[in-house]
């Protein structure tokens, strides 16, 4: 199974997501250059991590506009796999793939730490093998990381569970001390409504292995995985019945 990892000029996540993809079983990951304009050759699709363009405007605001941009928009609409770490996800709302946008961390700071991230949406691409309130240790290195909407987008979020990850302390409790830069309902990561596009700002890259300190971002990858040969399982039963 063939992952994507775009490269934008100042990605510099996009080693640490083809390591860890091509470190599990069944999966395989290749860089592509931003200025490719077709994403046909795989099933799934990651925005890395970095400074995009240098992150110049506001970040991912240049990226968006890159041409691989249009088969990455395309291929989303059209139902593909779609996961937007850091920079990635920041990429997705400049994109309109993902509602809400990232700005400064409330602190003013750049943040590099280890969190623990709760799952409120266990039926997601993502999140198999995740029961609801599973706790996933990531690491984060962000200084716009703040995830902010008008109020009518984030009742939407709640009302559509789109709200894939929180922020938590380490018993699971949503609180203020454990949201690393500000977000609004101490967001860590969000869906589409239709759940094949996931940004979070966290890197599950930098959490594949347990020599790392946590191998917990290796669930989500494997979710994907398990997500895309369900479907093609699925769409090959289905075919085989309009047959019969």
């Amino acid at each position: 199974m063939n992952f994507a990892v775009i490269q934008f000029p100042g990605s510099n996540c996009d080693q640490d997501c083809v390591a860890a993809i091509n470190g599990l079983d069944g999966l395989k990951a290749q860089y592509v250059w931003h200025k490719e304009t077709s994403l046909n050759a795989f099933d799934a699709i990651v925005l890395p991590g970095g400074f995009a363009y240098g992150d110049y405007l506001r970040c991912g605001a240049i990226a968006r506009f890159s041409p691989i941009m249009n088969a990455v928009i395309s291929d989303a609409r059209a139902g593909k796999l779609v996961l937007g770490t850091c920079n990635g996800f920041q990429v997705l709302c400049e994109a309109g793939l993902l509602p809400g946008a990232l700005v400064r961390n409330r602190s003013l700071r750049f943040v590099c730490d280890m969190v623990t991230t709760r799952v409120e949406v266990d039926d997601s691409p993502f999140t198999h093998g995740c029961p609801k309130g599973t706790l996933l240790r990531l690491p984060v290195a962000h200084g716009e990381g703040c995830f902010f909407s008008d109020p009518k987008t984030l009742r939407d979020l709640n009302a559509n569970e789109q709200l894939v990850l929180r922020y938590a302390d380490d018993q699971g409790c949503i609180v203020p001390e454990a949201n690393p830069n500000g977000s609004i309902e101490n967001i860590a990561g969000i869906c589409n409504r239709e759940r094949n596009v996931f940004g979070l700002m966290p890197h599950p890259d930098r959490a594949s292995d347990a020599e790392l300190g946590s191998a917990d971002g290796a669930k989500i990858f494997i979710s994907m995985m398990e997500t895309i040969r369900a479907t093609r399982s699925s769409n090959a039963a289905e075919r085989i019945n309009q047959v019969a």
